[in-house]
């Protein structure tokens, strides 16, 4: 019996890793974007926003994510579902957001094309062995992986860091003594909510990390709230992949809040207590902080 599949009649992309969007995008300077995906909500309005503007897309998933969703396998027959369902020929790469060891190996394994093994609270010397080790199982799946230098300020599935900057000499050697995809370097970056008192982002760091990593593609963890000309600035040195999670997040509460103030949901007649009428505003309103992170970083129509 054959397989009669979108995938497989090669109508769709399966999922790819972050090579070589993350190497074009680099070459043409702008970045493309992380999303985290929380439910499928989230995996539908991502993807549809994306295929809409012909954005490649990154679906970020953490830990905490992955055990909401029931686990990581349960994660990828969803968004491959999704994309088949709503034939999504985009480029999409699924990747694990500041994976722990044990979580790298499992989610390769399961499916993923993409992870970030997050070493920063180890030693240099252990960061790097344990990257090589995700490095080379990840090679046998075909996927890419992304490393991290440098605590991001904030708090992310228990990672807590008050955003340290990143040792320019650690960064140059756990890119020459690995071949990871892309690296992750705290340059001043909060998850979450930005203070009144942040200082920005530190371009000097930036501009040195750059010089010293020999052209690798860079991420900037903690999208939300960087002001748009620090964005560009951190592209033009080098970022070009962006990671946004509380902005959709925030934009999703704050339109299903807005629809139950309405009392929409308590419409008997319209049947408003739907959930699928309950979050719908919420989705659309994923789709469109997404499509103004893709204009915002330059990613529109470079699929």
């Amino acid at each position: 019996m054959f397989c009669r599949c979108h995938f497989c009649r090669g109508k769709l992309k399966p999922l790819v890793n972050m090579d070589q969007m993350l190497k074009k995008a680099r070459a043409n300077h702008y970045a493309v974007a992380q999303i985290n995906i929380n439910n499928l909500e989230w995996i539908k309005a991502v993807l549809n926003a994306a295929q809409k503007s012909n954005t490649p897309v990154i679906l970020g998933v953490s830990a905490g994510a992955g055990k909401y969703m029931h686990g990581f396998g349960n994660v990828v027959d969803m968004v491959k579902n999704t994309i088949a369902y709503n034939k999504i020929t985009i480029p999409v790469a699924l990747h694990l957001d500041h994976g722990s060891f044990e979580a790298c190996i499992e989610c390769l394994n399961v499916g993923f094309s993409s992870v970030m093994f997050d070493g920063s609270r180890l030693p240099i010397n252990e960061n790097i062995a344990k990257t090589n080790i995700i490095v080379k199982l990840a090679k046998k799946h075909h996927a890419s992986v992304e490393a991290e230098v440098g605590g991001i300020g904030g708090s992310e599935d228990g990672t807590v860091s008050n955003g340290e900057l990143a040792s320019v000499e650690e960064c140059s050697l756990l890119v020459k003594k690995t071949k990871i995809c892309c690296l992750a370097a705290g340059i001043g970056n909060i998850h979450g909510i930005y203070p009144k008192n942040w200082k920005g982002l530190n371009f000097k760091r930036l501009q040195k990390i750059t010089e010293a990593t020999d052209g690798i593609p860079l991420v900037l963890h903690g999208g939300t709230g960087i002001p748009e000309k620090q964005i560009k600035e951190a592209i033009s040195l080098g970022v070009c992949k962006i990671n946004v999670n509380t902005e959709c997040q925030l934009s999703f509460a704050a339109a299903t809040r807005k629809y139950i103030a309405a009392k929409k949901d308590l419409d008997l007649k319209k049947k408003g207590f739907d959930p699928r009428k309950l979050l719908a505003p919420g989705v659309e309103a994923i789709e469109q902080i997404c499509l103004e992170k893709f204009t915002m970083f330059g990613s529109v129509g470079k699929a």
